[in-house]
């Protein structure tokens, strides 16, 4: 009997009765309690966050600045209200705290009373930050503490903004009134004038005590940049030694710690190693004059042996009517090796002839290499303590080299140091007496100056920004937000359940096929006992459940599509998908069972956990440990995942290719496997009729 007779037959016995019919219907309806329920549960969570109880708490006082009264707790209980982001209920620090503990609520955020008065100290001389309190507890649920991280993350922005504006608001006020300031500043500069003519009157004593002292900083300076010269040098000198040092010491040290340890434990073995070299070094060379002396008559020696064996081959298998055949196989193969020993004995002789000069070349070399692996073999006990004596010397000489450097770093500074004080005295002093000959004269220029600065004053008047309301408004707005956020997104998803369904859609296809053949034989008894074909039994057992699956991708998809809302980039592609993804579950089921039988039903369960655990539906797989990483190409769901994605929201099918091709392997595979393990059960065992677990 062909294969899709016997998967009608295995069909039929659903039709015999109203249990069977309901158990098929429910096996086909099956996948919608993993997808289409699932999905449903979570299919928009974002946009019902306005169902999600949250206590809001104001305590904020107020606060007055420059005459104005600021209540920001106010205004951002205002906007919170209006944004709908949460079921906001205003209540007291006493019922949000027993609410948030006892589950009425599931957050609290709370405006201190001193809220605004944080706020308006940004323009005085001690500026606080003002402080949100946010009380979540992870005992009621976990994603809503995430959720309002990331919600009142925004809602601490918008309040910074607006404070911010507040602020540079005040600033660009205060602009005006350092224009009014300046124009009072113009008028005093006029004043200046009368205070200069008293000045000039002591500026003569002092020019006449200054010109002794300045005779004698010039010969101070003079002497100290001398040494300050030579002190450089030294530095420069000193650090160039200690770094040389400090490299040295490093690559030591490195060196050390790797050869220390095996010099230390292997100094026997190295001794005898380097014994080992001289004496086969002495005896290569003693040989090598036994080479030359015997090469000729071994060449010789070998072409009559080729000689001889090709005339013994010549008379009795060549020249002979009937030669022996048990005879002449071997002399031909003796005479051609005996030919091929002549070649190379020829080859010998002449290396020798010739080459005889590398040969004392060589001689003398491996006396050299005799020589120093004695030498090696007799230090070897003492090369652990002769490298850590080396290593300490180097160490010490280092350490010593950076002291000097220090010193002499430490004098270039304070020679440094008394050169520019000596410098600055000369120089000061130098302009200290010129400065007392030209104060006469500078007096006169600065009641001229002074004239000068009461004009500019007033020019600057002029310069100075006074703005209007409007200007106001306009640059704090842009001052106090400068930057934001322009986010793209490639093939977004519309929500939550969009973005989830290529992990559950192979969820609940693996869990149909599983069901399936829980109620259907993987392999058909009575192919079997009457020795039906290996991959006919295997095929008549994959088809029904293969026919079953297509029947639950339509009725899942379906439902996702007209009752859910599931929009599809590429719509047949993703159904032509999943009618492969099914096929391959089939398959693989199909060979769990029919292979360990009671206990393949664990093994498919097994498999389905590692599956959604490594195959990325939810957070990357990098973020997972590294056994689901190790594990995630290896398995189908990893690549119907991958496929769904961008046959969902869209993108490049490069990944939907490589599935498809991942996939028809795994049925081809499962397929074949499923056929072996028919073609075994074909023989009756002891095990088979009393198996060691049922189920």
């Amino acid at each position: 009997m062909r294969s899709p007779k016997l998967a009608a037959l295995e069909l039929r016995r659903f039709g015999r009765g109203r249990m069977p019919r309901a158990a098929l219907v429910a096996l086909l309806l099956l996948p919608l309690l993993y997808g289409a329920l699932y999905l449903w549960s979570f299919w928009d969570p974002y946009g019902r966050l306005d169902r999600i109880p949250v206590a809001l708490v104001n305590e904020d006082k107020g606060a007055s600045t420059e005459g104005e009264r600021l209540t920001a707790g106010d205004d951002l209980t205002g906007r919170l209200l209006d944004s709908k982001v949460f079921d906001w209920h205003e209540v007291g620090p006493a019922e949000a705290e027993k609410g948030v503990e006892d589950g009425t609520y599931y957050l609290s955020l709370t405006m201190p009373a001193d809220f605004s008065e944080r706020i308006a100290s940004s323009a005085g001389d001690s500026p606080e930050t003002g402080a949100l309190q946010v009380r979540t507890n992870d005992a009621n649920n976990y994603i809503v503490g995430q959720i309002s991280r990331t919600v009142f993350a925004e809602v601490r922005s918008a309040a910074s903004t607006k404070a911010s504006r507040g602020f540079l608001d005040r600033i660009f006020i205060n602009f005006s009134g350092l224009h009014d300031a300046t124009a009072r500043a113009a008028a005093g500069a006029d004043d200046l004038r009368s205070g200069v003519a008293r000045a000039k009157e002591g500026s003569k004593d002092l020019a006449s005590g200054l010109k002794d002292a300045k005779s004698g900083s010039g010969t101070l300076s003079a002497g100290i940049i001398k040494l300050d010269k030579g002190a450089s040098g030294l530095e420069t000198g000193s650090r160039q030694v200690a770094d040389g040092t400090q490299a040295l010491a490093d690559q030591v040290n490195g060196v050390a710690a790797d050869v220390r340890p095996f010099l230390k434990d292997n100094g026997k073995a190295i001794g005898d190693t380097a014994r080992l070299v001289a004496d086969s070094s002495k005896a290569v060379r003693d040989n090598l004059d036994l080479l030359v002396e015997t090469a000729p008559t071994a060449s010789a020696t070998a072409h009559t042996a080729s000689d001889d064996l090709a005339e013994v081959h010549r008379i009795r298998c060549e020249e002979q009517p009937l030669p022996d055949p048990g005879v002449c196989p071997q002399l031909k193969r003796a005479k051609t090796a005996a030919a091929d020993v002549a070649k190379v004995a020829d080859d010998v002789n002449a290396l020798v002839t010739h080459q005889n000069g590398d040969l004392t070349e060589l001689r003398t070399q491996l006396t050299t290499l005799r020589k120093q692996a004695d030498a090696l073999a007799k230090r070897s006990p003492d090369l652990d303590t002769d490298l850590e004596s080396a290593v300490a010397k180097i160490n010490a000489l280092n350490t010593g080299a950076h002291k000097v450097a220090k010193g002499a770093e430490t004098l270039h500074t304070g020679l440094g140091t008394a050169k520019t004080g000596a410098g600055s005295l000369d120089a000061g002093l130098g302009k200290l007496r010129k400065g007392a000959k030209s104060l006469d004269s500078g007096l006169y220029r600065l009641g001229d100056g002074s004239a000068t600065l009461a004009q500019g004053l007033n020019d600057g008047v002029g310069k100075i920004p006074d703005y209007d309301k409007k200007d106001r408004h306009d640059r704090t707005g842009v001052m106090a937000d400068p930057v934001r956020l322009a986010s793209t997104s490639l093939h977004a998803a519309p929500n939550y359940g969009t973005g989830f369904a290529p992990y559950f859609i192979p969820l609940s296809l693996w869990v149909g096929a599983m069901v399936a053949y829980m109620l259907i034989q993987p392999l058909n008894r009575r192919a079997l006992s009457a020795g039906a074909p290996a991959w006919r039994i295997a095929f008549a057992g994959w088809l029904p459940v293969a026919a079953i699956g297509l029947l639950q991708v339509a009725a899942l998809m379906s439902v996702l599509h007209w009752r859910l809302g599931l929009e599809m980039t590429h719509a047949a592609g993703t159904i032509g998908f999943l009618a492969l993804v099914t096929c391959c579950f089939a398959a693989i089921v199909q060979w769990l069972n029919a292979r360990f039988g009671a206990a393949g039903r664990i093994l498919v369960l097994a498999v389905l956990m590692l599956q959604l655990t490594s195959a990325g539906g939810t957070y990357p797989v990098q973020t997972s440990p590294g056994f689901f990483g190790a594990i995630h190409p290896y398995l189908p769901m990893t690549y119907v995942v991958d496929g769904l994605r961008r046959l969902i929201t869209g993108g490049g099918l490069g990944p939907v290719w490589q599935a498809c091709a991942v996939l028809l392997a795994f049925t081809a595979g499962a397929l074949a496997l499923t056929a072996l393990s028919a073609r075994r059960k074909q023989v009756w065992t002891l095990d088979r009729l009393h198996p060691e677990l049922s189920l």
